[in-house]
């Protein structure tokens, strides 16, 4: 499938912004309302991807061990 390219508008949802997603593309992603996803900041804007229990707690637990190790870490890299 190839990227397809629509218009969103943004609105004011209490002190955040909120965007909907378009029903024919929710609907090719088997999106619905309740259901959780990921905005990731990328060099080309904001990648909407879905939500990755898995892959989120693989992080944090990177994230633990680069501060657990953080002296080593430091060596190895000189």
């Amino acid at each position: 499938m190839g990227a397809i390219t629509m218009e969103v508008t943004l609105r004011r949802s209490g002190g955040s912004v909120s965007a909907t997603i378009p029903s024919e593309m929710a609907r090719r992603f088997h999106l619905a309302p309740g259901d959780r996803i990921e905005a990731i900041e990328t060099e080309q804007g904001i990648l909407l991807s879905p939500f990755n229990p898995t892959l989120q707690e693989a992080l944090a637990l990177a994230s633990e061990a680069a501060r657990s190790y953080q002296p080593a870490l430091r060596q190895l890299a000189q």
